[in-house]
């Protein structure tokens, strides 16, 4: 199961080397300028914003930066809250140990 398997093995003869090719040179004439394509037509339609359109977007935008500010907001109050009544329970069980110890 975990003995490798190899290829057959490959039975052609062994190649022998190319015989480099001697190549003349050929003079390059000038030609005519080669003609630029022209870029291919797009069948998209293009967007075009319409100030109402352009106002929109601005709306829409300032809402979603709003309700983002007003979670990130939210959850810093929420962390701040807790770690409030965390200090509080805290002193409040401190207290109470003070008080066991004393009596």
């Amino acid at each position: 199961m975990f003995t490798p398997k190899y290829p057959p093995q490959d039975t052609a003869p062994p190649a022998t080397a190319p015989v480099p090719t001697v190549h003349t040179p050929v003079p390059v004439q000038p030609s005519a300028p080669v003609p630029v394509p022209a870029a291919p037509v797009s069948n998209r339609p293009t967007v075009q914003l319409t100030p109402g359109s352009a106002l929109a977007l601005a709306a829409g935008g300032g809402a979603v930066v709003l309700v983002v500010g007003a979670v990130l907001v939210s959850l810093l109050l929420a962390v701040a809250i807790t770690g409030v009544s965390v200090a509080v329970v805290a002193v409040v069980l401190r207290l109470l140990i003070k008080d066991l110890h004393k009596h």
